[in-house]
């Protein structure tokens, strides 16, 4: 019998098959997502409900043609008014400790452009991107706010802290084979082939006892998840601090 929450969330297609391998694709009407405010709400509720069905045995997250390349600002309101922010802030956190809330392992399938909440996959336990994925960070210093969101969190914990601040500093197309030399890609695979690989790993992992894999996924994920409490909200903060002054510059440079 499908889940209810399969079929509840507008830019998620959830499928999963006889062995539990639970596939997330994120989309916009079958094609690569444009991810807006309703996305921001609905992958709250979307990763807690993942999180909590132990039908799911293992997670692949996806995209369709892109993992992620473009967003709606103007969704999301003034984001310089406090109370549109305090929104933003809770559900910016929210989301990203029910990803680290999954408690069964999390593979990442990486095509195409990965330019935004890149966060998302680098909560996976492994990493696979096609060999034309590239990797950056558009929402955030390029367009005038804090990288405060756990983008700064996910790829200093994952590349070091000096490579992190260059990269969210300058944005620049990362490719997949750097992002492996920086130990953020775990595998580069042919273009198109990065879920096959994903359901060969998966298949690989189902060899072993549940326990064993939940116990593995908690283990693997609790020091990250230990820094996404401790910064992640003060990081919003920030970002919405500086989406205010944005906001105020820009009015100002329309008098």
């Amino acid at each position: 019998m499908t889940p209810s929450y399969f079929t509840r969330f507008a830019h998620l297609r959830l499928s999963r098959d006889a062995q539990g391998v639970l596939l997330v694709e994120m989309h916009s009407d079958g094609g690569p997502i444009r991810f807006d405010a309703r996305d921001h709400t609905e992958f709250t509720d979307a990763f807690y409900e993942i999180g909590r069905d132990r039908d799911n045995k293992i997670v692949i997250l996806t995209g369709v043609g892109d993992y992620m390349a473009e967003i709606d600002f103007a969704s999301f309101g003034n984001v310089g008014d406090a109370n549109a922010w305090s929104r933003v802030h809770d559900e910016g956190t929210q989301i990203l400790e029910n990803i680290a809330n999954i408690r069964v392992p999390l593979i990442a399938a990486i095509e195409g452009r990965a330019h935004i909440h890149t966060e998302y996959a680098l909560f996976a336990d492994v990493i696979i991107a096609g060999r034309s994925a590239t990797f950056n960070d558009l929402p955030h210093f390029a367009g005038g706010i804090v990288p405060g969101d756990g983008i700064f969190t996910t790829w200093s914990y994952r590349a070091g802290a000096g490579r992190a601040q260059a990269f969210l500093l300058n944005p620049q197309p990362l490719s997949a084979q750097e992002a492996a030399s920086w130990g953020v890609v775990n595998h580069v695979v042919d273009d198109g082939t990065a879920v096959a690989f994903a359901r060969e790993l998966a298949a690989l992992y189902l060899r072993q006892p549940e326990v064993t894999r939940r116990n593995s996924r908690i283990h693997f994920v609790q020091p990250l998840k230990e820094r996404i409490v401790r910064e992640v909200g003060y990081g919003l903060a920030l970002e919405g601090a500086s989406a205010n002054a944005l906001v105020q510059q820009m009015m100002a440079g329309q008098r």
